[in-house]
């Protein structure tokens, strides 16, 4: 999923529960990979190096095309962020920051996943192992044109679904 899915889910899950910050956080973090269970399209990164027979020795490499990428991943986040506050920033001005929880929440494992990449110690490496296991194996990433609204379908649903709650 892109950051903008699962941050919009975080957002609504750490919104329905404003006074349980920690609880939010968590769930939100959870969610993250309940979405990658869901087959689903994401965008190619040039930067990324993809090793077929073991996905632990994925990585990320920061040559020139690193930057291209970290702006796609940075449109991608605040895309994200923004949807996150237009839908559920609460009336109260001092929860505000309740939907940034969840946004944070449930794009930290991807985030992570950059961490392991540079980094490949304990505990990044069993959240990596359990990461690509629960990822699903089927995926619209020749199929955009599948992909790309079904995430859409999602934000609207999570958005749906959290104002009717």
């Amino acid at each position: 999923m892109t950051l903008a899915t699962h941050a919009v889910v975080g957002a609504a899950i750490a919104s329905s529960i404003p006074h349980h910050p920690i609880l939010g956080f968590t769930l939100a973090f959870a969610s993250h990979f309940v979405l990658d269970a869901i087959p689903h399209w994401d965008y190619p990164l040039s930067s990324s190096k993809t090793d077929d027979e073991n996905r632990m020795n994925d990585d990320m490499v920061m040559d020139k095309t690193f930057y291209f990428d970290l702006s796609r991943i940075a449109l991608d986040m605040s895309c994200g962020v923004l949807l996150a506050l237009a839908f559920f920033s609460l009336s109260s001005p001092y929860l505000f920051w309740v939907p940034i929880v969840g946004v944070c929440g449930a794009t930290l494992p991807d985030a992570l996943q950059f961490v392991y990449w540079k980094w490949r110690h304990q505990p990044l490496i069993a959240l990596q192992r359990f990461h690509l296991w629960i990822h699903s194996k089927v995926n619209f990433n020749e199929r955009p044109i599948i992909g790309v609204p079904f995430q859409i379908v999602v934000i609207i649903l999570t958005i749906a679904a959290a104002k009717l709650l």
